[in-house]
């Protein structure tokens, strides 16, 4: 399919966007899934519990590419979620888990531009209880199906170029990788080159199908084991599309 076309001029310029409103902001309306729900975050409910759980990543490895934390306690936490409770952007939520019904990590929309169609998707602190489980991926889900449902036409992930786990967590879920911004920003006193990868509204319909695919319970054995890895079904997606 074309991706440009001719003005009179001959000059290439790209297609028109025929019926273009600027989406909404996100509300306070709460995401729910099968397996989690994601939250507008609040610190008197949600406070302790992500305390708690980011506690048991002893060594701090959650807190190394993220402009905040770690936190010395309990108090400069929740002082810290206070104010982000208040921000409209980053948007917080809090990542409530359904068999414990405790919050065990947290996300945000952030740079929200409706004026472009573009949102970003960040500030993931997922605690031991969340990672490498179908919840985590669930609650990535369930804000990119909201963003898109709210009328965004892109949705960015963006990362310290160095953190691994972050880039392949967005080849994962499909985001395409689109470069890298060098000497991008100053973050605890480092340099921070950084990556940029995003999912576009063209791309999202089949993306959706694959991630619920992904998601469905049959794809789990009794031991929770995936019998088909995210991965291996978002590679092949990426592979058969012209533009990858």
């Amino acid at each position: 399919m074309a991706k440009t076309e001719r003005n009179l001029l001959g000059q290439e310029v790209g297609l028109p966007v025929v019926g273009w409103r600027p989406p909404p902001y996100p509300d306070d309306r709460a995401l729910s899934g099968r397996l989690c729900t994601v939250e507008r975050i609040d610190a008197m409910r949600h406070a302790q519990a992500l305390y708690d759980a980011y506690g048991l990543d002893h060594e701090g490895r959650l807190w190394t590419y993220l402009p905040h934390g770690p936190f010395a306690n309990f108090a400069d936490y929740r002082a810290w979620l206070v104010d982000a409770q208040h921000r409209a952007d980053p948007w917080f939520y809090a990542i409530v888990d359904h068999t414990t019904g405790q919050a065990v990590g947290s996300a945000a929309y952030l740079r929200m531009n409706p004026e472009a169609g573009s949102i970003e998707v960040g500030a993931l602190v997922f605690s031991p209880l969340l990672q490498r489980r179908p919840a985590a991926t669930e609650a990535m889900v369930l804000m990119m199906a909201h963003a898109f449902a709210l009328g965004y036409r892109r949705y960015e992930w963006k990362c310290d170029a160095l953190n691994q786990r972050s880039r392949a967590s967005a080849l994962r879920l499909g985001f395409r990788y689109e470069g890298t911004f060098r000497k991008a920003a100053v973050v605890k006193g480092r340099n921070r080159d950084t990556a940029w990868f995003a999912i576009t509204d063209d791309e999202w319909p089949t993306l959706s199908r694959i991630l619920s695919r992904w998601l469905d319970p049959a794809n789990f054995d009794a031991a929770g084991g995936q019998r088909v890895a995210l991965s291996s079904l978002t590679r092949a997606w990426r592979a058969s599309r012209d533009d990858f």
